[in-house]
């Protein structure tokens, strides 16, 4: 049943505001704030500051106790916003950047939350408020109507939505809208787009459209930017922070013997917590949270067996203990091909963008509805062409070129959210599979909904070498971006004039020049891992500054502890192939067994201290999200140089 036509916000309005103390004065003293558009609001409010990691071992309606509790500044405590009786929040740009975890939106709905206001509202972050019944928008002229007392019609919440997601929002949520769409009560809108030259992106999107759910009948001839349709999903998987989250919406929504729709398509994945242990901080261990934590692993691989998935769970070995694979490791080494779409819970899913498929991360709502139906709603994206050419200087790779674009202003005021990064030119094509997976999965660091490139001879070589498949059958998958299609913008990169990169703390798109760093800046940790950052071309990297290290007779600077964790099994079986665990070990790196760990606050390589240093090979540096300490974004080259100087460094000043 349809949601009534108009919404009153009687609760009080909530200024996230960059003055701490006019922030602690709503939350703690009751003062409410008239409308300011002067005021100076909070940008970048990432979805682990609403969230934070270990808020997420929940998934239930306990988590509104935790909403805000990350926000910088240290301001909103235990219970501030669900016991301040609020019923909008209004910050600045961005909102909601960062990780797909939908916890963050449902963590302010179930506070009394039921308007989000800010400047711009971030993809994921977004669609996942839409699917829940979270209100969004970007006019702050409601306000003053909202001061009032005033209805506010429920079409000023549907506007510019396209109409998939404006019947979602008129319905109260994914759910209903779905039982509304069986029953035949609403219908998804033809596409009617007439055949023109289509990006990339686009042509993926066209031959996996869902024209019909009920007859499995799959394809249009084109699309267009804000076409609104469901996309019929090739590989779906969850991992062990969402998956229990989404199985409970799943069996409230479709029933307790709901089963998944074509299980040999879905995945999950143990790669997230599995060295928590090693890092909880007492208080969390007091608090109960180990207990709350594992569980999660358990409710997981129960619905993993219940359904039938297949499930990559942890294994013990000469490092030790670990996960079989990230799972975005593992989706390019085992799962996905070239021309499919990908839907995982997780924001960096976009990785398998370097197959030259469609990736994006969503949501518990989406995915566990994505179980039962294998499609996932999507309106089709603007691509913005970013052409690479010449090479990359000896000292300088993909991560470089990943944080000089995201410091482009085109992406640093929010223009880039919801688009699509397609990844092209001789530039491009010149990278291997590995840095071509950098560029892709950073894309999200935009604000993008995914990054893509197509696939070539690279790709198909490689999955025949992998995986043994017919180099015949992977070239006929391959899709290229039409001559004459149309993009909103375009970047041209000659990579022969970028320079070793930093991101200073905070926000991935503060890259910066190394060499305009100015100031020494001492280091406490240096990792190099996660997803991004744990690939084999990586620890070629990371060996390549170690082996001159050694050979020197150098090793770790004292006072620095070095990590290095793999991204895969198959990663760390490269490495020892090829010699580099004993380099990594004699530089006195510590290794670590494939898991998201430290980029998530959740293993070996997380500060522990407010005033420790990292220089990180991760892809975010959001306030909190490796730990209480500095993060700057590095390529593994400077997080190895590091690591030996003892302060960031690039590889040619050792």
């Amino acid at each position: 049943m349809p949601r009534p036509a108009s919404v009153r916000f009687t609760g009080r309005v909530l200024y996230l505001t960059e003055d701490p103390a006019l922030l602690k004065a709503q939350l703690h003293d009751g003062v409410r704030l008239d409308d300011d558009p002067s005021r100076a609001l909070i940008d970048n409010i990432s979805t682990d500051e609403i969230t934070p990691g270990w808020v997420c071992y929940y998934y239930d309606e306990t988590l509104a106790e935790y909403a805000m509790v990350g926000l910088r500044g240290g301001v909103v405590g235990r219970g501030d916003l669900k016991n301040g009786g609020f019923s909008v929040i209004v910050s600045g740009r961005s909102k909601g950047c960062g990780s797909s975890r939908e916890t963050a939106p449902y963590s302010e709905l179930k506070s009394g939350v039921g308007l989000v206001i800010a400047k711009n509202i971030e993809k994921i972050y977004g669609q996942n408020a839409q699917n829940i019944g979270l209100l969004t928008s970007t006019d702050f002229g409601l306000l003053p109507r909202i001061a009032r007392g005033e209805e506010i019609a429920l079409d000023e919440f549907t506007r510019g939505l396209d109409p998939i997601s404006a019947d979602i929002v008129r319905y109260g949520g994914l759910f209903e809208y779905s039982k509304a769409r069986a029953a035949g009560e609403v219908s998804p809108p033809s596409i009617a787009t007439a055949p023109g030259p289509m990006t990339l992106a686009e042509k993926i999107i066209a031959a996996h459209a869902v024209t019909d759910l009920a007859t499995d009948q799959v394809g249009v001839p084109a699309v267009a930017p804000g076409d609104a349709l469901f996309v019929r999903a090739d590989v779906r998987f969850s991992h062990e922070y969402v998956t229990p989250m989404a199985d409970a919406l799943f069996r409230g929504a479709f029933g307790d013997d709901a089963k998944v729709t074509d299980a040999a398509s879905v995945y999950t994945f143990r790669d997230h917590l599995t060295f928590l242990d090693d890092v909880m901080p007492e208080q969390h261990v007091k608090m109960g949270l180990k207990d709350v934590a594992r569980r999660l692993a358990v409710v997981q691989e129960n619905f993993a067996q219940a359904q039938g998935v297949r499930h990559y769970g942890e294994v013990q070995n000469k490092v030790g203990r670990g996960s079989q694979a990230i799972c975005h490791n593992a989706v390019i080494e085992d799962l996905a091909l070239p021309g499919q779409v990908v839907a995982g819970t997780d924001s960096h899913t976009c990785m398998a963008g370097a197959l030259g498929c469609f990736a994006f991360g969503v949501g518990s709502t989406d995915m566990a509805n994505a179980w039962y139906t294998r499609d996932i709603r999507v309106r089709v994206p603007e691509s913005v062409r970013v052409e690479l050419t010449g090479a990359l200087r000896p000292g300088v790779s993909a991560k470089d070129v990943m944080l000089y674009l995201l410091s482009q202003e085109y992406f640093k005021d929010g223009r880039g959210i919801g688009k699509v990064l397609e990844f092209a030119g001789p530039g491009a094509r010149s990278l291997s599979l590995d840095e071509r997976a950098t560029l892709t999965n950073m894309s999200v660091e935009a604000g993008g909904f995914t990054g893509i490139q197509a696939a070539d001879e690279v790709v198909v070589q490689y999955l025949v070498e992998k995986r043994g498949l017919d180099a015949e059958g992977l070239r006929a998958r391959c899709v290229e971006a039409d001559p004459g299609a149309k993009y909103h913008h375009r970047f041209d990169i000659d990579l022969s004039t970028l320079v070793p990169m930093v991101a200073t703390p905070g926000d991935p798109r503060n890259g910066i020049p190394l060499a305009s760093l100015g100031e020494t800046v001492k280091i406490d940790v240096a990792y190099g891992g996660s997803c991004t950052g744990g690939k084999k071309a990586d620890m070629d990297m990371y060996a390549s500054v170690l082996k001159r290290a050694v050979d020197a007779g150098q090793k770790v600077a004292p006072g620095v502890k070095l990590f290095i964790q793999f991204g895969s099994q198959d990663i760390r079986a490269y490495a020892e192939s090829r010699g580099y665990i004993d380099v990594f070990e004699r530089a006195g790196a510590e290794l670590i067994n494939p898991s998201c760990g430290a980029c998530i606050r959740a293993g070996p390589g997380v500060s522990m201290r407010a005033d420790e240093v990292t220089v990180s090979a991760i892809n975010r540096n959001f306030p909190g999200r490796s730990g209480p300490g500095k993060v700057y974004l590095a390529s593994p080259l400077v997080v190895a140089a590091s690591a030996i100087a003892g302060h960031i460094v690039s590889p040619d000043a050792l």
